[in-house]
């Protein structure tokens, strides 16, 4: 499995734990709340919120946490007003990153994550440096000790998947943005759960990247994914498998 597909994966195994939960629901209210602003406050007729809804039920976020949030989203209640931002930068051995963000305050974001980037020997980069390196993409994730290959493989495609790869231990089925939802009901229709699902940048090369690099790469991506204002780090790093096993 590719390496942008392992670093999910360790997240995933570790679950979130009580002293993170807070930060997770600050990150997935954000997210509704921009999600209900930008496309209103149906599921139905919005797919961002759809996502950011189900994710959020999936990590046991209360309902009424989430319709609060849609209600800030739509000015049903009052809220603070959140701007999307990207940075690129570099992280230990060269690494590409784009590090997605939703903030009240850009120039406390930019310090938070340029302060995260110097910390673990990484560096920001202008506008443009490396976005050209990603692909926006769609990815679910099923179980495999549920489903079978043939079965998840056949449903995903026929759903209008553009890939299926699977390591034993879940498969992760890749769409186009547009195809998205469409995969997502298709799978649902076929009686084949979605256990995570999430929009994403998939590097379209990846650089093998081990030893000490590994490790401070692995503590960078995590200082990041710590920032409130981050949403989603991503990298083109394809990282040892030896140093992986021990951040699992």
């Amino acid at each position: 499995m590719a390496g942008h597909n392992k670093w999910s994966k360790i997240k995933r195994k570790k679950g979130v734990n009580d002293a993170k939960r807070g930060a997770l629901f600050t990150k997935l209210i954000r997210e509704i709340t921009v999600a209900a602003r930008e496309g209103g406050g149906s599921v139905d007729f919005n797919a961002r919120l759809r996502l950011a809804v189900d994710t959020a039920k999936q990590n046991s976020m209360p309902l009424e946490n989430i319709e609060r949030a849609i209600k800030k989203g739509t000015g049903e209640l009052e809220g603070v007003n959140y701007e999307e931002t990207t940075y690129e930068g570099y992280g230990p051995g060269g690494i590409a990153l784009f590090i997605e963000c939703l903030t009240d305050n850009t120039n406390r974001t930019v310090a938070d994550v340029r302060h995260a980037l110097t910390k673990h020997d990484g560096s920001l980069g202008t506008d443009g440096s490396v976005a050209w390196q990603f692909d926006r993409k769609g990815q679910l994730v099923v179980d495999a000790s549920k489903y079978d290959e043939d079965t998840v493989f056949l449903a995903a495609i026929e759903a209008g998947a553009e890939d299926v790869n699977g390591d034993g231990e879940e498969f992760v089925i890749t769409t186009e943005l547009a195809d998205f939802a469409a995969v997502q009901d298709g799978l649902e229709q076929a009686g084949v759960e979605v256990s995570s699902a999430e929009l994403t940048r998939i590097p379209t090369n990846e650089i093998a990247v081990g030893g000490k690099d590994a490790e401070k790469l692995l503590k960078l991506m995590d200082a990041l994914d710590d920032l409130d204002d981050v949403q989603k780090v991503h990298s083109n790093a394809d990282i040892d498998e030896a140093v992986l096993a021990e951040a699992m």
